[in-house]
């Protein structure tokens, strides 16, 4: 199963929400980083497993999967049940494959902040008292004996303290896009599944159906936002939904900014006497373009207004810059280097 959370947490596999909210709160506070100065590495670590575990545990719907599938089961590594939980869990089915189920934990001191009140045991409620000579320990001085066995009953377990709803952390899915559909602009229509809460606080899964307008000349890492498309939950904002914008390779075309570039395979008598280039545009138009120069491996044909569409203005477009590979012959018989000599001489 990987890590035990329960064993972590020093809890039975029957633990209620009090229990877990109960042992968190002690171990959080023995090894919160802040209270241990001397070994804050190991500290921290500590900290970090203990805030997974009571994220996992403390929602249903996570609870379920890792009790059925373990933690490889919240990694994605085996298929979860129909729905993802509260906060970090999202499906996305984007017909690239099956839904995938994302569990990012949270940060840890955001768990600890939102169980507390405050979000460190040594700072007190945003910062304490300043000033005068007990600023040091101005936890001590706002909560009373907050290190203490009786530490919560200094400032009242029943009394949870309010803080203004915290954000949760963007989720970011990349959107593939060929460069045809980048190049005329398309629509795509992406199926989520989210948690959302009713009036009550409790959180049922529903699916949706989101629409993105991909405009004429996007680029790679375009980011299209949807606000607040992430899981509900209590007191947290819900997650932005970002698609980023990715290019699949092209057979024939690659994508210099606003330019379409291509590359010709040509031998050394057509550089020499003339070549006309056949093309395929993105739109579907054949392009005959001759080329009257003598072709040289550094040459490049530059056809303006055959790129790709400017996103602030589609009507404008880049350049289309044709690269010329020469295949030069690997040996010639006298009569040959004699006949060119000829012909090269005038």
């Amino acid at each position: 199963m990987g890590v035990d959370y329960y064993k972590l947490l020093q809890v039975d596999k029957n633990a209620t929400d009090d229990d877990l909210k109960k042992a968190y709160r002690k171990l959080a506070m023995k090894w919160h980083p802040d209270k241990n100065p001397t070994n804050k590495k190991e500290a921290e670590a500590k900290f970090k497993q203990i805030s997974e575990a009571y994220e996992v545990l403390s929602d249903p719907q996570k609870r379920a999967i890792y009790d059925q599938y373990g933690e490889e089961g919240l990694k994605g590594q085996v298929p979860p049940p129909d729905a993802g939980g509260p906060g970090g869990a999202t499906y996305f089915q984007t017909g690239d494959g099956p839904n995938v189920f994302r569990f990012n934990p949270r940060n840890a001191d955001d768990i600890f902040a939102e169980i507390f009140g405050f979000s460190s045991p040594m700072g007190g409620m945003g910062g304490g008292m300043g000033g005068g000579a007990g600023s040091g320990m101005r936890g001590t001085r706002s909560f009373g004996g907050l290190f203490g066995d009786d530490m919560f009953s200094s400032f009242g377990e029943g009394r949870p303290m309010t803080q203004a709803p915290r954000k949760a952390s963007p989720i970011e899915k990349r959107l593939p896009c060929s460069l045809e559909e980048l190049y005329r602009g398309t629509t795509k229509k992406m199926k989520i599944s989210r948690e959302i809460a009713d009036a009550s606080g409790k959180t049922l899964p529903v699916e949706e159906i989101l629409t993105i307008e991909i405009k004429p000349g996007w680029k790679k890492g375009t980011k299209i936002t949807f606000p607040e498309k992430g899981n509900e939950q209590g007191n947290v904002i819900p997650a932005d939904l970002v698609f980023i914008i990715d290019e699949k390779p092209h057979s024939t075309f690659t994508r210099d900014g606003n330019d379409l570039v291509v590359t010709q395979k040509i031998s050394l008598a057509e550089a020499l006497t003339g070549y006309t280039v056949h093309l395929t545009a993105l739109d579907g138009r054949t392009l005959a373009i001759p080329i009257n120069n003598v072709i040289h491996p550094d040459y490049e044909e530059v056809v303006p207004k055959e790129g790709m569409p400017i996103p602030k203005d589609p009507s404008k477009k880049g350049n289309l810059r044709i690269k010329f590979n020469i295949k030069f012959p690997s040996r010639l018989n006298s009569e040959q280097k004699a006949g060119i000599k000829k012909l090269l001489a005038a």
